[in-house]
């Protein structure tokens, strides 16, 4: 039984801009298998954000296929793509993207209510109750650090069971010893809903941690692409 979870074949991104087209992604293949996980690396501008939103399903791809868990992404109008990603994916993002009038705990379980959920609270509860944020749950986003509002984040990512989990730089507004506790909540995650998952990062030390890692510059995929930011 074939366990590839993700299937790219010659994938593109072009954008039109003022200048003209720019081209994003210039032809991606990638497989990746269930329970894997994936480092994108490269410098910045490389196309590791622009690839993710494609994985996501956040941004169609303007040529080739990708396919995600046996659905073709790119023949899927909006609702379907929503339904989609509520069903199978948890996204984490740089910045934490958590509503600000809603608490920690409504924050999480919303989008399990929205799903249907019957159990919606008590899923979000034990999620962040998970990531230590047990004593926060009525806290609005600006009661909490960045640290909490990005373990938010990963209790919302993490409470519908998603078989996907894609991460862009979820430590990259975080000091060094927070972005390390969010990994290890991260990887843990992961872990426990033994879910793929796909991790956009410059830093090598988190690459080293991951399975594979696949390198991006220019919008290629290349062997020994610096996972450092372009100065």
């Amino acid at each position: 039984m074939d366990d590839t979870i993700i299937n790219l074949n010659d994938a593109r991104l072009s954008l039109s801009a003022n200048a003209g087209t720019v081209d994003i992604l210039r032809g991606v293949s990638l497989q990746v298998k269930a329970g894997e996980t994936i480092g994108l690396i490269g410098p910045s501008g490389s196309g590791k954000s622009s690839l993710l939103m494609l994985l996501g399903g956040l941004e169609k791809a303007t040529g080739g296929s990708v396919v995600v868990m046996g659905q073709e992404l790119t023949s899927m109008n909006e609702d379907d793509l929503s339904n989609f990603r509520r069903k199978h994916l948890g996204v984490v993002f740089q910045s934490f993207h958590l509503i600000p009038t809603m608490t920690a705990l409504e924050n999480v379980a919303t989008p399990l209510e929205l799903a249907g959920a019957a159990d919606a609270f008590e899923r979000a509860a034990a999620e962040l109750a998970a990531v230590g944020l047990g004593d926060r749950m009525s806290h609005y986003p600006s009661q909490l650090s960045g640290g909490e509002q990005q373990r938010v984040a990963l209790a919302r990512a993490a409470a519908p069971r998603p078989q996907l989990l894609l991460a862009d730089e979820p430590t990259g507004n975080l000091d060094g010893a927070t972005g390390d506790a969010i990994m290890t909540l991260l990887f843990d995650l992961r872990d426990r809903h033994g879910a793929t998952l796909v991790l956009v990062t410059h830093s090598p030390e988190l690459a080293a941690r991951c399975d594979r890692t696949v390198g991006l510059l220019d919008g290629v995929i290349v062997a020994g692409a610096t996972a450092r930011a372009a100065e």
